[in-house]
């Protein structure tokens, strides 16, 4: 299984929401990147986000922009050696 550009654009896109707070979402531009808009609109479409060019997280969303942003952390962490 790899991620798809689709898949990517999403978790980066999930990856901005700001999680120390509730009051605060996201706003795409229709000017900005075709494929953020586009995954804006998938994150609407899947219930994760209150508008298609973004808004705030709902319930479903806040967990996926957890879950990516805890893999991004992971992903990036100093490597452990073992020795």
């Amino acid at each position: 299984m790899t991620y798809s550009p689709d898949v990517l654009d999403a978790l980066n896109l999930l990856c901005l929401f700001n999680l120390d707070t509730r009051q605060e979402g996201l706003k795409v531009h229709g000017s900005a990147d075709p494929d953020r808009v586009a995954a804006a609109c998938r994150l609407y479409d899947q219930g994760l986000v209150t508008q298609a060019d973004g808004g705030y997280l709902t319930e479903r969303g806040r967990e996926a922009a957890e879950q990516a942003q805890a893999l991004w952390r992971l992903l990036v962490a100093e490597p452990v050696t073992t020795g």
